[in-house]
């Protein structure tokens, strides 16, 4: 069985406030984008599982990967048999996009059908908080509003069909932990929900992600970035969750590759949405 996890992008974050176990709550709405890793399954070979990872490298060891913790999760629950994972990642680690999260969520899925297991959407999703936060959105897939941690998940329509992104990826790292700390948390002034009920190009100066002023100051490329892909006619163009890529979105696909000249010396890609 294979599928092909897809990454997400962030339309405004807002850090509302800090919780007494040392976790945040946020406000943000999930996008998911047609950016996506390969994740294929089949039955063991031997008697144990394996994980092989190809494409980009995965800094961590196995049994640490979110793959192999979601297949331990139900292991442990319906004594799964041991099976052969390979995946093979394109998005990039330490973005913003997800593709970690993507990845286990994709693997919960998949699990749930090749072993019959009869687990609906909400309870995949409850297994999946338990690996990661942002791991439930993707067990949904479609334009999420997130609250809590991230992993109260209302749907949200956002319009953006006919448009395209340009998704840049500098070779910059930036940890979550860090971009926490940098952060004063705050009720956000106005519904990101309400923003995004707008159109694209009044989000400017509206639609904010509360890591840019920290982050930014920190690692002042990805500033750079963002000012040179708003300068070349970006209808908005943001930070992605706690970065470090940055997106903008555009009219057309033959604009957004134009301005993807500029960062040849980086991961780009342009997408449609």
């Amino acid at each position: 069985m294979i599928s092909f996890p897809n990454a997400k992008i962030n339309l405004g974050l807002n850090v509302v406030e800090r919780r007494s176990d040392g976790y945040h709550n946020i406000e943000t709405v999930f996008y998911p984008v047609n950016l996506t890793d390969v994740l294929e399954i089949v039955p063991g070979k031997e008697a144990k599982t394996t994980l092989s990872c190809h494409g980009r490298a995965v800094d961590c060891p196995i049994e640490k990967n979110l793959v192999m913790k979601a297949y331990r999760a139900l292991e442990a629950e319906f004594q799964l048999p041991p099976i052969d994972i390979h995946l093979i990642k394109h998005i990039p680690d330490g973005a913003g996009l997800g593709g970690g999260s993507s990845d286990a969520a994709f693997m919960f899925v998949m699990l749930n059908e090749m072993f019959m297991l009869g687990l609906s959407r909400e309870e995949l999703a409850v297994r999946a908080t338990r690996v990661g936060a942002d791991c439930p959105f993707f067990i949904y897939n479609h334009s999420m509003l997130g609250t809590g941690i991230g992993d109260i998940l209302t749907p949200v329509r956002v319009q953006l069909a006919g448009l395209h992104l340009l998704l840049v990826k500098p070779d910059v790292s930036v940890p979550t932990k860090a971009a926490y700390a940098m952060i004063a948390p705050q009720p956000s002034a106005q519904s990101i929900v309400e923003i995004l009920s707008q159109p694209v190009d009044t989000w400017n100066e509206r639609l904010k992600n509360d890591f840019e002023p920290g982050v930014f100051a920190q690692y002042p490329l990805l500033c750079k970035i963002k000012q040179t892909i708003y300068e070349a006619g970006a209808l908005y163009c943001s930070m992605s969750g706690s970065g470090s890529s940055i997106f903008g979105i555009f009219d057309s696909a033959n604009m957004a590759e134009e301005v993807a000249k500029n960062f040849v010396h980086y991961d780009h890609y342009v997408i449609a949405l």
